[in-house]
């Protein structure tokens, strides 16, 4: 099998941890549940995440010179589904229902329930399709203490309905 078919069964057999990614710029903070990021550099350590080009938070990351990146663990799915669900665009403040804290001088806000999570340094940005890849060097890291429960993936939250259209 050869093209989009068998490509559909390839990454349908993926189950990504699931992330919440936020931006923080020119006084506008955004934040969205993201299924593509990875570590993508051992030397320097690098991580990558990649932001739908149709949601508010790539808009905001436009500007952005740091992101955060949050893992949640599996019974975290209303925090998953509030970052999901809801665009933004729809004038819902998603931080206005989530504990979270402004860090590095307000550059970057982060989510203080997240098991762990990290602040980047946007290096570079890549055009991937309908998705931009941003590129991180961790500059901070943090997390709830005691943290060590199954992380959220994609089988958890396949059940929450996109705020924007996938495709």
């Amino acid at each position: 099998m050869t093209g989009q078919r068998g490509m559909d069964g390839f990454v349908g057999r993926l189950n990504p941890d699931m992330c919440v990614v936020t931006a923080v710029a020119d006084g506008r903070r955004a934040g969205c549940l993201v299924g593509f990021a990875s570590q993508c550099s051992i030397s320097p350590l690098r991580f990558v995440v990649w932001l739908s080009k149709a949601n508010r938070t790539f808009r905001v990351a436009e500007r952005a010179d740091r992101l955060a990146v949050h893992l949640l663990d599996r019974d975290q799915h209303a925090l998953a589904e509030l970052f999901g669900g809801r665009t933004g665009d729809d004038g819902v403040d998603k931080f206005a229902h989530a504990a979270c804290t402004a860090v590095q001088d307000g550059a970057a806000v982060v989510l203080d329930d997240a098991p762990s999570w990290f602040v980047g340094r946007v290096v570079t940005r890549t055009d991937g399709g309908d998705h931009v890849g941003f590129v991180l060097d961790p500059v901070a890291t943090g997390g709830r203490a005691g943290a060590d429960g199954p992380l959220l993936r994609l089988a958890d939250a396949v059940d929450i309905e996109p705020g924007h259209p996938a495709d």
